[in-house]
């Protein structure tokens, strides 16, 4: 049975066991790893929240080949539409909830990690995660939410970036990034931002 078959039936069944969640027919082959409301799952990262650029982007960069993985890459090739694109991304883009913002001046924890994120490091010039991502990881327009992303999705991401398997992105500006994290750094981050909710 091909793998598109098989994820349409995989969430047909997660759509009957979700009762009352409305999800339009073009959502449908995305609930079995993404979730009903786009929580994310062990086999599918968070969706919920995203922007509806973002979702857009990614679908079309799967198409295109420009990242890659075997199940999504072969469910994106039935979003070749845009506006069976649009439908996806702009469902997704509406649901869950926004994390609390930190607000500037707000004590913050200096963790390596939270170093990072909103202050970069200049000696390796490397930006602050929070110029793009926004000041509670939430991102926006062509910049994904990582807040509450799963911490294994992120790292599988940026590691990625760093061994140039993923692109898509402005001036490669990711990969520039990644490649200048440690192992260490890579975990760190993906831990925090995995946490903020």
């Amino acid at each position: 049975m091909p793998i598109a078959k098989v994820i349409v039936l995989l969430g047909a069944g997660v759509v009957a066991q979700a009762g009352a969640v409305e999800i339009p027919p073009p959502v449908q082959a995305c609930v079995a790893c993404h979730g009903a409301s786009g929580e994310g799952t062990a086999q599918g990262p968070v969706l919920a929240g995203l922007s509806t650029t973002y979702i857009s982007a990614q679908i079309e960069n799967f198409i295109a080949g420009r990242r890659s993985n075997p199940v999504m890459s072969a469910i994106a090739q039935g979003y070749s539409d845009a506006s069976l694109r649009n439908q996806v991304a702009a469902y997704f883009a509406g649901q869950g909830t926004t994390p609390k913002l930190l607000l500037r001046g707000q004590p913050i924890e200096t963790t390596a990690a939270q170093q990072l994120y909103y202050q970069g490091d200049l000696a390796r010039n490397l930006p602050a995660c929070y110029s793009c991502h926004g000041p509670s990881a939430v991102g926006g327009g062509p910049f994904p939410r990582l807040a509450g992303q799963q911490p294994a999705y992120l790292k599988e991401q940026l590691l990625a970036w760093k061994n140039r398997q993923r692109s898509g992105d402005p001036d490669n500006l990711m990969g520039n990034i990644a490649m200048k994290l440690s192992a260490d750094e890579i975990d760190a981050l993906a831990g925090y931002l995995s946490g903020i909710r």
